[in-house]
């Protein structure tokens, strides 16, 4: 504690778990208003530390505690006013929507150069073998997506948030599609417009930076990976009759998403203010009524358990071999910060009901086979 006491938690019995040393003497009371947001920033400005700097054990044996346990009484108002503000916090009009996507998506390229696969797939992995490295793995889940999506050559197809570009030059250069690729990020876009260029793809990769709701073509095929996390709950209906709108009579979708295994819920304060502002994780019960106010066929789900657990322990110890570079791009506190949300992250799909979804939908009932066959 700050007056120098020590407290000992547990059954005693042998080595400690972790030691986490509180600096800053109005901490206790900030932890026991607002944990997520208290912890994080204490751990990020260094009045919160671990011995050995035990990220890792920290985060288990936090959220090994809090799945055995209710949350204390005297957090319930918190919990509450959090719910309250919820419509308010994921309210992403087109504006606000670039704005909350800058924040995180413009930072330096090299910043993601240091941890990402060569093809920059910011999205959970695929690991269907043991022992597959992070490009492999990326690789798997562009193809598993491109099976599910039913390619033929020269179908149109939109990317979703399409980011630096990894997926929609993919469907191009090995499906032969024609594809539109929309992202809010202008260093997003402006890298994705010179690999396409630098990869003779311009004349079949159209890249733009704008909102998807603004679009009025139509699509064979939507995909969207890792964008519907940016949508947010009041515009999950709005994002469905788009995607309807903009879908082929005979078109099929895929979305991928991560997802809770539980009730719906708020973002992280954490998360919310550092990382993602206006993100948000839904649960599937969310997306489901959200498609069933639509004329959309729900043809498929899947459920990845784990698969962004091993992704995320990946990233974090590509970032961590190359920290130095990441601090001499911003400073210690952005490392401390990072390697916090990058554990954190991998912890939580490990530990608390995280998983990632893919959603097939169509505009058909019988515009997919009638078995998973096909994506295999």
């Amino acid at each position: 504690m700050p007056d120098g006491r020590a407290h000992d938690f547990g059954s005693g019995t042998g080595a400690p778990w972790v030691t986490v040393r509180l600096l800053d003497g109005d901490l206790p009371r900030k932890v026991v208003l607002n944990p997520d947001l208290a912890v994080s920033e204490a751990y990020m400005d260094e009045r919160l530390t671990i011995d050995g700097d035990d990220l890792h054990a920290f985060f288990e044996m936090i959220l090994v505690n809090l799945s055995q346990r209710r949350s204390a009484w005297w957090q319930a108002p918190l919990a509450l006013s959090r719910r309250a503000m919820r419509r308010l916090a994921q309210h992403n009009p087109i504006g606000r929507a670039q704005q909350n996507v800058a924040h995180h998506y413009d930072l330096s390229g090299a910043l993601y150069d240091l941890f990402l696969d060569e093809d920059r797939q910011y999205s959970c992995a695929y690991f269907p073998r043991p022992g597959m490295t992070l490009d492999e793995a990326q690789a798997a889940k562009k193809a598993h997506i491109a099976k599910k999506l039913l390619l033929k050559p020269g179908m149109r197809v939109l990317d979703i948030g399409c980011g630096w570009g990894g997926m929609a030059l993919t469907l191009a250069r090995e499906h032969g599609a024609r594809v539109v690729g929309v992202t809010l990020s202008k260093e997003q876009h402006a890298v994705a417009v010179k690999r396409a260029e630098a990869a003779g793809l311009s004349d079949r990769v159209d890249f733009r930076l704008t909102d998807y709701r603004t679009l009025s073509e139509s699509f064979d095929r939507i995909v969207s990976v890792g964008m519907f996390e940016h949508v947010g709950a009041p515009h999950f209906l709005e994002y469905f009759r788009t995607v309807e709108r903009l879908l082929d009579p005979d078109g099929v979708a895929l979305i991928h998403t991560i997802g809770r295994e539980t009730p719906p819920g708020v973002t992280s304060p954490f998360i919310r203010k550092y990382i993602f502002p206006g993100g948000y994780v839904p649960a599937l019960s969310e997306i489901a009524t959200a498609v069933e106010k639509t004329r959309l066929w729900t043809t498929d789900i899947e459920v990845w358990r784990l698969h962004y657990a091993t992704t995320l322990r990946h990233w974090y110890d590509r970032f961590m071999a190359r920290q130095d570079e990441a601090r001499a791009l911003y400073d210690d506190r952005f490392c401390r910060m990072w390697r916090y949300y990058l554990l954190a992250s991998e912890m939580t799909f490990r530990h608390d009901f995280q998983v990632v979804y893919q959603i097939q939908i169509a505009r058909r009932q019988d515009a997919v086979p009638l078995s998973r066959d096909y994506m295999y």
